[in-house]
């Protein structure tokens, strides 16, 4: 028996909602409606199952964006999105793994439902532009000028210069050495002056309710004893896991020129279910 062509591009599907939503509890929920929609579907007049099912899921990913967009209006403090547990093969995929950082999700924020449906589906995944037309109601002119008015947004706000891997990690590995020791200067050696500290909480848990920023404070913020530190990989990057006073965290960093640049800390225990279990993440 031919597998399911849902269950063949589950990882796929749960990657383009993920990419859009920025949850995965939000993107299995996508997956759960998308698969209700699937078993009614008569196979026999679908041409591309893959297709399908990406704009199936895109159309149900929009729907919860557009839902979601007043309650992370409401959101207390910064929201960022939800870390996932990776495996170091998932870098292996450079272009899968800057897409899917905790920080180009983070600049995916700032676009409207659409406009972040159109970049996904366009930059990350390559889906023709008809194709993308049909799954967002729009024209494929219109999408085109989307795409590129979202190409020149995110462009703007990602990191200046590509890190490589070893890079990334060897400075990464300081950053988690000076957490553990909670020397300030060790701190204060591997982070850019204008570092930015960026937490989500979501009112559960101790964090800034908005960003810090400079080395001086941010070191201060950071250099208490105590914690336990434990290299993990996030969303396709070396980062940290941290525990203090039975209390968990997941820090992901944005390197440029051999420093950290930027610090996003999720601490809202909502957010840290997927820390445990290597997420399956595919293009």
């Amino acid at each position: 028996m031919t597998e399911d062509p849902f269950v063949v591009h589950r990882s796929l599907l749960f990657t383009v909602a993920y990419e859009m939503l920025g949850s995965s509890a939000d993107a299995e929920d996508g997956l759960q409606e998308s698969w209700l929609r699937w078993a009614d579907v008569d196979r026999a007049q679908v041409r591309d199952p893959r297709a399908y099912l990406v704009r199936t899921v895109t159309r149900q990913a929009l729907n919860r964006l557009r839902t979601l967009s007043r309650s992370r209006e409401e959101y207390v403090g910064e929201w960022l999105p939800e870390p996932l547990l990776t495996s170091p093969d998932v870098a292996e995929d450079i272009e899968l793994a800057e897409n899917v950082s905790i920080a180009m999700l983070t600049v995916l924020e700032t676009l409207g439902p659409t406009e972040r449906a159109v970049f996904v589906l366009r930059e990350v995944f390559e889906v023709p532009y008809g194709e993308i037309a049909e799954a967002v109601g729009k024209s494929a002119a219109a999408v085109r000028q989307i795409a590129r008015r979202a190409r020149e947004h995110v462009a703007a706000r990602r990191p200046r210069v590509p890190v490589s891997r070893s890079e990334q990690q060897a400075v990464v590995e300081r950053f988690l050495a000076a957490l553990r020791t909670g020397r300030l200067q060790e701190l204060l050696d591997v982070m850019a002056p204008d570092v930015v500290l960026i937490a989500d909480g979501g009112g559960l848990a101790g964090a800034a309710r908005a960003p810090i920023h400079g080395a001086a404070l941010v070191a201060s913020m950071l250099a208490l004893p105590g914690r336990a530190v434990s290299a993990v990989w996030l969303n396709g990057a070396p980062a940290g896991r941290i525990e203090i006073d039975g209390r968990v965290a997941a820090v992901s960093l944005v390197v440029e020129d051999g420093k950290v640049t930027r610090i996003h800390a999720i601490a809202n225990p909502r957010k840290l279910t997927r820390l445990d279990e290597p997420a399956e993440l595919a293009r």
